[in-house]
């Protein structure tokens, strides 16, 4: 056996949009081997699952069911046998639904998804949010473990706002306070992008890995 055959594997999910060969490229860096996800089955035998978006809410909803890939995604997170990670717009995808669209989410993360500039008392100057922004933790996570100052590259213009604040691991900022990483067991959400973030997200996709 070959020592590349002893790495372990991180299942990109491939619903035909997304920025999934960037997160691959950065997950194979962080040391894991990976398999791009387009039947059920895929989703299913996974050790790891990673739910990548870009764009808008509604489009990465429709082309995830339409894919016949968001049941399985459900029924691995929902079951808390192997890490999954939804990433930018795959994390509000966790969400019940969103007000930049009418397709229903996946329902694990329970809250909606509302524009930076909604239901805020200083509403950002533009929108949308991109760039570095410092990711403030609330409670110890071993997604951010090793990471001495949180600070990761964001391209969005809405936050989820979870029904509980149990959920939400860390926090950041424009204009409003927003959720930037989320956890419910062994399911992680992070707002920002790992795969643009340099040392920092390579770090957090190897405690992913690792996880």
């Amino acid at each position: 056996m070959s020592i590349k055959d002893d790495l372990p594997t991180v299942t990109v999910v491939d619903y035909g949009t997304g920025n999934r060969g960037s997160v691959a490229s950065m997950v194979r860096r962080a040391g894991a081997r990976t398999v791009l996800a387009t039947t059920p089955e895929d989703v299913l035998t996974a050790d790891r699952v990673v739910l990548p978006g870009v764009g808008a809410f509604d489009s990465a909803a429709g082309a995830l069911w339409r894919s016949g890939l968001a049941e399985p995604v459900i029924e691995v997170a929902r079951t808390g046998k192997v890490p999954v990670l939804g990433l930018c717009v795959g994390m509000q995808l966790l969400a019940d639904g969103s007000e930049e669209g009418d397709l229903p989410g996946l329902g694990l993360v329970p809250g909606h998804v509302r524009r930076l500039d909604s239901q805020c008392d200083e509403p950002p100057d533009r929108i949308p949010h991109m760039g570095w922004a410092h990711v403030v933790p609330r409670v110890r996570d071993e997604l951010l473990a090793a990471i001495l100052e949180p600070r990761f590259y964001f391209a969005h213009s809405f936050r989820c706002i979870c029904d509980s604040d149990d959920d939400v691991v860390a926090t950041a900022r424009y204009g409003c306070q927003f959720p930037a990483v989320v956890r419910r067991g062994r399911l992680w959400g992070a707002q920002f992008h790992p795969e643009k973030s340099g040392r920092n997200g390579l770090q957090l996709l190897r405690n992913f890995v690792a996880a």
